[in-house]
């Protein structure tokens, strides 16, 4: 269910503190990996057809690998840009891979979720051109939720072949908070409240591989009465 965050349902936030302290020069390290999480925005019609939600999912695992969350399905209600393409009213779900993902593959994720758009596209194109389901392709780090974007704009980097980064969502305890740019249904306290869901999957320990721990860091002693509670 969604648990609501007294804390959270502001639509602001006031800027972090930035430590202006820098000991010694940076050195490039390699990126952390980063969970991948694919919005499905499509229509109740489409979804209620028989057998189209498992082959939806089955065709994102074996492109991306297992998942490890499902949402529920939420109503998508925001805004009607989508309605005579995808069909009306509309629901949302998000799906979260078990394998955390380079965030420099982040164009190539969504290039290759365009292309299973295509793939499900209806048989009989109608007035959108076919397209029966729209997939969103992020990436979320344990402080942020970046989308992938064909479309330029001044809050949007430039990453590869057409395809652009645009931090959606920065976490700072106990919630994800939209920054000015963020579309209203990530604002939401049911989406980001999603994502807080799939952030502790992230943070949760791994069996299946170590923690990779970054080069010269040393790690701290327990205090001498064992280490204090989390």
């Amino acid at each position: 269910g969604i648990r609501h965050i007294p804390e959270c349902t502001g639509g602001g936030v006031s800027a972090p503190a930035i430590d202006r302290e820098y000991p010694s020069m940076g050195v490039p390290r390699p990126f952390d990996r980063e969970k991948l999480v694919i919005a499905v925005l499509i229509s109740e019609a489409t979804l209620s057809e028989g057998g189209f939600r498992e082959r939806l999912l089955a065709r994102l695992q074996q492109a991306f690998g297992p998942t490890d969350y499902l949402s529920e399905t939420l109503p998508f209600s925001f805004t009607h840009y989508y309605d005579q393409e995808l069909g009306a009213p509309l629901s949302r779900l998000f799906v979260a891979f078990r394998t955390l993902v380079d965030p420099q593959t982040l164009a190539r994720l969504k290039i290759q979720t365009n292309a299973i758009e295509d793939e499900f596209r209806a048989a009989t194109p109608g007035a959108g051109g076919g397209r029966r389901v729209n997939l969103d392709p992020g990436l979320l780090s344990s402080s942020r939720f970046v989308l992938a974007s064909t479309k330029d704009g001044s809050h949007r980097i430039p990453l590869a072949e057409g395809i652009f980064a645009e931090i959606t969502l920065q976490y700072r305890r106990p919630c994800f908070h939209p920054v000015p740019w963020t579309y209203p249904d990530y604002r939401s306290e049911e989406v980001r409240e999603v994502l807080l869901q799939i952030r502790n999957l992230l943070k949760a320990p791994r069996t299946d591989s170590p923690k990779r721990r970054l080069p010269g860091r040393k790690r701290r002693a327990p205090p001498p009465n064992g280490p204090r509670p989390g």
